[in-house]
């Protein structure tokens, strides 16, 4: 097994619009360290983050963070050590569009 210190996916969602950030690859396991969300614009934003067990439908039971509000020119960093099995998929969403998102982690290759 190989580790890759990597960023795993970045991402600047339309508005009201359900984005994939990341899927975990078939022959790996990942586990994250922090995700960025910067909100670029002048207002406030809001933003939400979930994780689909293997590539689930979205569902309300997914959500890490719902409606978290962003603050004009600032960003949120959540550290957060998820790990995450083949075909999860982390989605990201903003109100404005105005949000990008990077997350940061390991992805472990199986051989």
């Amino acid at each position: 097994m190989a580790d890759v210190l990597k960023v795993l996916g970045q991402a600047k969602p339309a508005a009201t619009t359900l984005t994939t950030l990341y899927t975990v690859p078939s022959t790996a396991q990942t586990t994250t360290s922090s995700l960025v969300a910067c909100n670029s614009h002048s207002g406030n934003s809001t933003t939400r983050i979930s994780i689909a067990i293997n590539g689930a439908a979205d569902d309300l039971k997914q959500y890490i963070y719902y409606d978290h509000q962003i603050s004009a020119k600032e960003s949120h960093v959540a550290v957060l050590g998820m790990t995450l099995n083949e075909g999860d998929v982390v989605r990201v969403y903003s109100d404005s569009g105005n949000v990008s998102f990077n997350l940061f982690g390991v992805e472990t290759i199986r051989d």
